[in-house]
């Protein structure tokens, strides 16, 4: 226990006190600002814990509540050191259950196994450690950042904890790194260094900070520039030498277990940071250039992603058929669009409405996104022959009620998809179409027969995603004449319009995050039928129509009446060609 440095505790307060008591004695708190903070929780109504509250409002450190909870809960606190622990102990648990439940391993005599947690309050995780390792347990108290920067230092570990950020550009900091290396072994050394790897953590860190999707990080002709992906827009973000570009390339690599001494062909991996006691995933892409290797990252960060279908931006009319659509016992819901309309997101709402312990649900991806609870989630492998259409086949045999698959490429992944969705299962998917009625051409010209398509399919949902006009900014204005013409062919009538006239919140863009557009098609009998009689994409659609389907620029131009998005938007992802013809000429109708 030489390396642990227990708190001392006051010989007046050794009986167990409860936190906040304990704090006000200690003298950390004062007494009217506990009161604060109890009136402060009760207000909330939403179960916030008193620490939490603390920490947030500053009113308290991470180390004195954590050290008041291990009081109360009648448990040691310990300040953990480097050197804390046995490394050889630590094996004893699997690493992904160290990095997932915070619970580190130190040392271990005589058959009783002493571990570090962060809560003391998660009455069951003595009896998993307990049944994972076949030894006796007892727990100490430390604060989640101490545990996690040690597990960081543990070998191989998967974990990045992003604390140390540069502050305000330090750039004194970056060129500390004069020369370019070009040797393997000098880059390796030049990427563990501290400024790079602090120059990559800050790049993480604003990204996420920001609201970043991607990270762009390119070899320009004067220097490495950073951009990011925000509202589905790509701004500079951040211009460094480029000379760094290997460096911080081969910290990247290191970080997504990349090989770093291949420079000439493409390389995709995976990342895991902890951000503000958060795991955030990244998925990183590197790609050989003229000048060198490009990198980008994707930031999958559930916190910025709602996965609940009441705030996707649906219209209360589409919610109502994509809601019966995912609760009916069979038959198949496809989401289409381009690339980084949103359709994911959809899907993984859909299926966290459905999550429950009544049903088996399966998913096949490629890859995984974001990991939900209760759902069965499996990745495709395409280099061993897993692929979609396999899986899919194998899930079949795995009892389940309802499949999700990633995406539907192939006539035999559509095919099996359509068998599954007739035998008893409900199937949802994703296919690249440009509109709702598009989809059935596209599934007869992979080769499925008309008549299996009218009997499995149940709902197609089209969508792009728009800009929202910023809340803090937003104010009515007059349009130019040819925008409200466009409005007036389209059947509305406004009596005002709003934009966002730039604030720092937006970046002075006058947007601040994005909303959905939709468009539904659902198959009644009639359409059914129509289907078998007459495939033809302009039949479909003429029939839609008239059966009030919504589409894309009508719901587009609905949200414009809300004040949610301006009619640029709306025009530039759903209108129709003719529509932005006659605007960008100004031709009347």
């Amino acid at each position: 226990m030489s390396h642990l440095q227990h708190a001392s505790v006051d010989p007046q307060l050794a009986a167990p006190a409860r936190l906040g008591t304990w704090l006000v004695r200690k003298g950390y708190l004062t007494q009217e600002q506990l009161e604060a903070a109890l009136a402060l929780q009760k207000s909330e109504g939403q179960g916030r814990l008193l620490g939490e509250i603390l920490i947030d409002t500053g009113l308290c450190t991470e180390e004195q509540v954590v050290e008041g909870l291990a009081l109360e809960y009648g448990l040691p606190f310990a300040r953990l050191e480097a050197r804390s622990f046995d490394p050889k102990v630590v094996d004893v648990l699997p690493r992904e259950y160290i990095e997932r439940n915070l619970v580190l391993p130190l040392f271990l005599v005589r058959k009783t196994l002493t571990v570090a947690v962060a809560e003391p309050s998660n009455l069951f995780l003595l009896e998993e450690v307990r049944s994972l390792t076949n030894l006796e347990v007892q727990i100490v108290v430390a604060t989640a950042r101490d545990i996690r920067r040690l597990i960081t230092s543990l070998p191989n570990s998967k974990v990045f904890v992003i604390d140390d950020i540069i502050d305000g550009g330090d750039t004194a900091q970056v060129t500390l790194i004069e020369d370019a290396a070009e040797d393997i072994g000098d880059m390796e050394e030049i990427a563990g260094q501290s400024p790079v790897i602090r120059l990559v953590n800050y790049i993480i860190y604003t990204a996420v900070k920001e609201g970043a999707s991607d990270i762009h990080i390119e070899p320009a002709e004067r220097c490495l520039r950073v951009r990011h992906r925000i509202d589905g827009r790509l701004y500079k973000a951040l211009e460094v030498p480029l000379h760094l570009n290997a460096a911080v390339t081969s910290r990247i690599k290191i970080m997504a277990g990349l090989d770093i001494s291949e420079r000439r062909l493409p390389q995709d991996g995976r990342i895991h940071v902890m951000l503000d006691g958060r795991k955030i995933d990244l998925r990183c892409s590197t790609f050989p250039m003229h000048r060198g290797e490009k990198t980008v990252i994707r930031v999958l960060d559930t916190r910025s992603v709602s996965l609940n279908l009441q705030e996707l931006g649906f219209a209360e009319d589409i919610l109502a058929a994509l809601r019966a659509a995912i609760e009916a016992p069979n038959g198949i819901v496809l989401v289409t669009g381009p690339t980084g309309s949103g359709k994911s997101t959809t899907l993984y709402a859909a299926l966290n409405a459905l999550a429950s312990m009544e049903n088996n649900i399966c998913t096949v991806e490629d890859p995984i996104e974001y990991h939900l609870p209760l759902i069965n989630q499996s990745q495709v492998q395409e280099r061993i022959g897993l692929t979609f259409s396999k899986s899919l086949r194998t899930l079949l045999r795995q009892d389940p009620d309802v499949i999700m698959v990633g995406e539907i490429r192939d006539e035999e992944t559509a095919r099996t998809a359509i068998q599954a969705a007739l035998t008893g299962h409900l199937v949802m998917s994703t296919l690249h179409t440009n509109d709702a009625c598009s989809t059935v051409t596209r599934l007869i010209h992979m080769g499925i027969e008309p008549y299996l398509i009218s009997a499995a399919l149940n709902l197609v949902l089209s969508q792009r995603l728009v800009r929202r006009i910023c809340s803090k900014c937003r104010q009515p204005y007059d349009p130019p004449r040819n925008l409200r013409r466009a409005v007036e062919r389209a059947g509305f009538e406004f009596s005002e319009f709003y934009r966002g006239a730039g604030c720092r919140k937006c970046r002075n863009t006058g947007y601040s995050g994005r909303i959905g557009l939709h468009e539904v098609l659902v198959l009644d009998d009639e359409l059914r039928d129509y289907i078998v009689s007459d495939p033809s994409l302009g039949g479909i659609r003429r029939m839609a129509l008239a059966r009030g389907m919504v589409t894309l620029h009508v719901d587009g131009f609905r949200k414009v009446r809300e004040g949610i998005t301006t009619i640029e938007e709306v025009l530039q992802v759903a209108g129709t060609l003719q529509a932005r013809d006659d605007v960008l000429s100004g031709a009347g109708p």
